[in-house]
């Protein structure tokens, strides 16, 4: 047996987060193991779990299946109740090397309150196999109780990693031969708030950058429209390491919506951030998270989400149909039939789709610096995918020409 298989379900965290899994779960000698690591954004997510797990024991009848997860720490019941699981593990356990070595001694349920957890990240790893990008996990959890939201009650609330060992994992990751880095977590532009210094998400990105010169590339997850902060505002406009993307956490285009789900922004504040940063760098792409048939959205409400696709010019739309979620407010709202919420989440990626089309022509031409990741295959500095003529060696960053598009990607010649 070559080692334990971990199944991942969710965001970049949990990628990161599976690395440390696997590791661990190794070493604590369980190769035989079968990890489901479940999220629990969307119950689409949770019943893809769920047919993961069904079939993991349809395919392997002897080994043990362990399930972890947001999903898990939410509701551990669900899971236990399972005839194919045979151990489950909480999001804070699921990182301890003392909890897999119980587990392979027989223990059955770790689940703790994830409220009572005040440690950040001890898990720092050095890479991840057969990856060219490494992620760096910043922080965990979140303070924030937006409506539709149940990821504080699998997360906990927010923890920043100090920024000392942010800095001491970069260099790890540049001297083992990552070209980029992506800043990851659950609400990173929160880093800094729990620390009495005052620090925020700019100041770490300055003294990542400043103390690891060697790093060509550094790229950020996910953003919260109202908690760009001042300096990182600066860096996104001036400092050319910093990738020309970002990634907004903006949810909807219309304002009653957005103060229903109790965001911190409204639909101007997204449009003028976008618009103030594309002035002082017009290079710049933006994507946004969006969710579809939010309880009481009316067709007038919806087309102000359509809308804000063009008005603030967003490329990359990561669309969720809205989904109800225990112990969350937007659950008790009035819903939508499950029909229209589907047919919204279709018309909205159609908007996305369209607007990324535009933008992919219209990079035919220009010349753009390339994270090599295999397959001739990697991404420009906007994120765009893209194939590369010719034989480059993975984990490089080259310059090409951008001379087609082709099948969802760009095509690009190196000269």
């Amino acid at each position: 047996m070559s080692g334990p298989e971990v199944i991942t379900f969710g965001c970049r965290l949990n990628t990161l987060e599976s690395e440390v899994i696997r590791r661990h779960a190794a070493a604590a000698g369980m190769g035989d193991a079968v990890i489901v690591h479940t999220c629990a954004v969307t119950g689409e997510a949770e019943r893809q779990a769920r047919q993961a797990i069904r079939r993991a024991r349809r395919d392997h009848p002897a080994r043990r299946i362990v399930v972890t997860g947001c999903s898990v720490q939410i509701d551990p019941k669900a899971y236990t109740a399972m005839p194919q699981v045979d151990h489950v593990l909480g999001n804070h356990d699921k990182m301890k090397p003392d909890a897999w070595a119980a587990l392979g001694a027989g223990s059955e349920l770790q689940v703790r309150d994830i409220m009572t957890v005040r440690e950040t990240a001890s898990h720092m790893v050095d890479g991840l196999d057969g990856r060219s990008r490494a992620f760096l996990q910043v922080q965990q959890g979140c303070d924030h109780r937006c409506t539709f939201c149940v990821i504080p009650y699998g997360r906990g609330n927010n923890r920043s990693v100090p920024a000392e060992a942010v800095v001491t994992q970069a260099r790890r990751l540049v001297g083992n031969g990552y070209r980029e880095i992506v800043l990851t977590g659950v609400d990173i532009a929160s880093w800094g708030r729990d620390h009495a210094k005052g620090e925020r998400l700019g100041d770490l990105v300055t003294a990542l950058l400043a103390a690891v010169p060697d790093l060509p590339r550094l790229r950020l997850t996910s953003l919260d429209p109202a908690a760009v902060d001042p300096v990182l505002f600066d860096l996104l406009v001036h400092e050319p390491r910093l990738m020309p993307h970002v990634h907004l956490s903006l949810q909807a285009g219309d304002d009653m919506i957005l103060k229903r789900m109790k965001r911190r922004h409204l639909r101007a504040d997204v449009i003028d951030l976008c618009a103030t940063l594309r002035r002082h760098r017009p290079d710049i792409a933006f994507g946004a998270d969006m969710i579809a048939g939010f309880p009481t959205e009316t067709e007038a409400m919806f087309e102000n989400s359509l809308r804000i696709v063009e008005d603030a010019g967003l490329t990359f739309l990561h669309v969720f149909p809205y989904s109800p979620r225990p112990f969350t407010p937007a659950a008790r709202m009035p819903q939508l039939a499950r029909t229209a919420v589907r047919e919204r989440a279709a018309r909205l990626r159609a908007a996305g789709e369209e607007a990324r089309s535009r933008f992919m022509a219209a990079e035919i031409g220009q010349r753009r610096s390339v994270l090599v990741e295999h397959g001739n295959r990697g991404h420009t500095e906007h994120f765009c995918p893209i194939r590369l003529e010719g034989k480059v060696r993975a984990g490089t960053v080259c310059s090409a020409e951008v001379t087609a598009t082709a099948d969802r990607m760009l095509v690009g010649r190196i000269s």
